[in-house]
């Protein structure tokens, strides 16, 4: 990276991109989770490649499916030497008020292990470290914490410290042993950040079956929506950034043409400019390139135009987040649409042959037992192929339900919320749970 590159970002004066020292990287995919699906770690694979192309030699080691955690390290710190470690951290826990699984306690094992093994920075990332900058970066022990796009940032932090300089001046940068909040920049570019293909930065776990894999792929980056839970906006930032649709379909034909043919667009909001996800499904049709994917839609402003090109340009499933069938209790949740909305759209996908998940959320604020029943019979109603029903909503930093249910003495203002916490209306506590099992058994597509 030249001076004027680093000056365009206001980092630094010096020409610290001319003089950097080459440096050998070890990235770790701490994901050992298949909480919904296996999914291979493509984001960790393009900091990656970022850190290659900025000059750096880069190992990549996913975690995922290996039995012997310990051996593979070892192996892995037999292949490089470190001077730099990166973690990379995707789930905080599984998100279950029943019996919630907390997943940092193995990540934290990961560090110590590491440490064992070299005296090199350890740089934790990820969305789910994103969510939690500070919070992760003392709970697990990594010296460094990257809250953002890791692939512009990282390769900046590997250059401040091959020159042993101070990288707190990057924006997103944390260290554990400061104090300084330090929130990053989001990237109004990321159609320049590389894309990785299958290879040295993303092998396929030799237990994952090609069929049981929809590779993770990221067309648009933010949300500006405002869901009153959701977490998007804090690891992505509330503008729509899009990657270039010819680089997409360029990038997705490379990986058909290394054997992977199921896509998963993890794009929080498929639909989302709506010109821009019509564009992309009519160049996916006229690339000829056959190929199945799924996404994640916000049931607004989908119609039959938009439904069909989808279907024909392979989608076969969507994610579905109506979250309620309650139009007070959506309002609550601030949510831009209404239960007419989502029947209407949930009818035009079915006529499409797409398939639905559908995903309800119980116990939120304004909930009442009778707001409840209203979404479990408008549910009812609903050509669904599955229900994921969610009783209670996860309370994450920085978003208006933390801030309501410190209002509401549900949490305190010091809650660092990393331990899971879970907002449910107190007076649906005593009877929901078991009047949502009773339910659920007579309707098998239904998951708890």
């Amino acid at each position: 990276m030249s001076i004027c590159e680093y000056n365009r970002r206001g980092l630094d004066k010096a020409c610290i991109g001319c003089n950097k020292n080459r440096m050998k990287v070890l990235l770790i995919s701490a994901n050992t989770e298949t909480i919904n699906m296996p999914v291979l770690p493509i984001g960790m694979a393009a900091v990656a490649l970022s850190a290659e192309n900025a000059g750096h030699d880069v190992f990549s080691l996913n975690l995922l499916g290996e039995k012997d955690v310990l051996l593979s390290l070892e192996s892995a710190f037999h292949k490089i030497s470190p001077d730099v470690i990166g973690i990379s951290v995707r789930n905080i826990d599984d998100q279950s008020m029943d019996s919630p699984q907390f997943l940092l306690d193995a990540v934290r094992e990961y560090v110590e292990i590491c440490r064992k093994m070299s005296d090199a920075p350890i740089v934790a990332g990820g969305a789910g470290y994103s969510i939690f900058p500070r919070a992760v970066l003392e709970y697990i022990g990594a010296d460094y914490g990257i809250e953002g796009e890791g692939e512009e940032i990282f390769p900046l932090l590997l250059d401040f410290l091959s020159l042993r300089r101070n990288p707190m001046s990057i924006p997103g940068v944390y260290h554990r042993r400061s104090e300084r909040e330090n929130p990053p920049r989001f990237s109004s570019h990321i159609h320049s950040f590389p894309l990785p293909c299958p290879g040295p930065h993303l092998d396929m776990p030799p237990s994952l079956k090609k069929d049981e894999l929809w590779l993770p792929y990221q067309t648009r980056r933010g949300c500006p929506m405002n869901c009153s839970y959701c977490s998007t906006p804090v690891i992505e930032g509330t503008k729509i950034r899009s990657r270039h649709i010819k680089t997409v379909i360029e990038n997705l034909s490379r990986f058909v043409a290394n054997g992977i043919d199921q896509f998963f667009f993890v794009d929080n909001i498929f639909n989302i400019p709506k010109r821009y996800a019509e564009d992309l499904c009519d160049a996916i049709t006229a690339s000829g390139l056959n190929i199945k994917w799924r996404c994640i839609i916000y049931p607004w402003q989908i119609d039959e135009t938009l439904a069909g090109k989808m279907a024909r340009a392979g989608c076969t499933d969507v994610a579905l987040g109506y979250e309620s069938g309650s139009a007070p209790v959506l309002s609550k949740l601030n949510k831009k649409y209404g239960p007419d909305e989502v029947s209407d759209i949930s009818r035009i996908l079915n006529e499409m042959g797409i398939r639905q998940m559908g995903f309800l959320l119980l116990g939120g604020p304004g909930e009442t037992r009778e707001t409840v029943l209203e979404s479990l019979d408008f549910s009812d109603t609903l050509p669904l192929d599955a229900l994921n029903l969610t009783i209670g909503i996860r309370i994450y930093p920085r978003t208006p339900l933390a801030r309501i249910a410190v209002e509401e003495g549900i949490i305190s203002a010091s809650d660092n919320l990393l331990t899971p916490r879970f907002y449910l209306r107190p007076d649906l506590a005593s009877w929901l749970p078991d009047y949502i099992e009773t339910w659920a058994k007579d309707r098998p597509h239904c998951i708890l």
